[in-house]
């Protein structure tokens, strides 16, 4: 599984001003000395603009967080990917399509398998046991190969394909939108599965806007 970020729109400062806009000001980054460099200097947010980004998140002022956007192109499993497309709003989703692809399939495989919980209808314990799939992984692949072998279009030999074949998309959207998608995905009892990809955006949200993104994610 892999998360790589292919670009980004806008910084801390892009929300500020959005927010400022309403009273026609303008906020600019400041010069201040870096942390255990007296010689060194950096542009920071102003106390006051770290404050108003507090204050919009605080009090679900969404929209100035709705300028600033990251675009992410994502590798996981189809179940993982199935479960992150329930997002929908302020997120845009292209994915790999197997009508136009028949390359040959990858699948994720667990190391260990997860026993289901006992006291939860869905999710999983910290139990796990070894089971070997190799061989279903195996027959499923070579199914599939003898139907495009056959001439089977790809968009019907796709059909014997599991649901932990790996499958690609470009997913863009609003700071606010993956804000969102990481305190409900970041959570424990989120699929083991799902969280590493939600975690690996939260990383490069809070790297590149590190005061929004620490307000945003307080709604956890």
């Amino acid at each position: 599984m892999n998360v790589k970020l292919i670009d980004h729109m806008g910084s801390d400062l892009s929300v500020v001003n959005a927010a400022r806009v309403s009273f026609a000001k303008e906020s600019e980054l400041e010069w201040v000395e870096k942390e255990n460099s007296p010689t060194m200097y950096e542009e920071t947010l102003s106390d006051k603009d770290k404050k108003l980004i507090g204050y919009l998140a605080k009090h679900n002022h969404w929209s100035p967080f709705g300028h600033a956007s990251l675009q992410f192109h994502i590798k996981a499993p189809i179940f993982v990917a199935r479960q992150l497309v329930k997002h929908q709003v302020g997120l845009v989703w292209n994915e790999v399509s197997r009508r136009y692809v028949d390359d040959e399939p990858e699948f994720y495989i667990p190391k260990e398998w997860r026993l289901k919980a006992e006291d939860k209808k869905q999710g999983s314990s910290d139990e796990t046991i070894e089971y070997n799939i190799q061989g279903a992984i195996e027959f499923v692949t070579q199914t599939y190969n003898n139907l495009l072998s056959a001439d089977v279009a790809p968009e019907m030999a796709r059909m014997v394909l599991p649901q932990n074949l790996y499958t690609e998309w470009y997913w863009s959207g609003t700071l606010m939108a993956f804000a969102r998608v990481c305190n409900l995905r970041c959570a424990s009892d989120t699929q083991w599965e799902t969280r590493q990809i939600a975690d690996k955006i939260d990383s490069l949200g809070e790297e590149f806007f590190p005061v929004s993104w620490k307000e945003l994610r307080k709604k956890t």
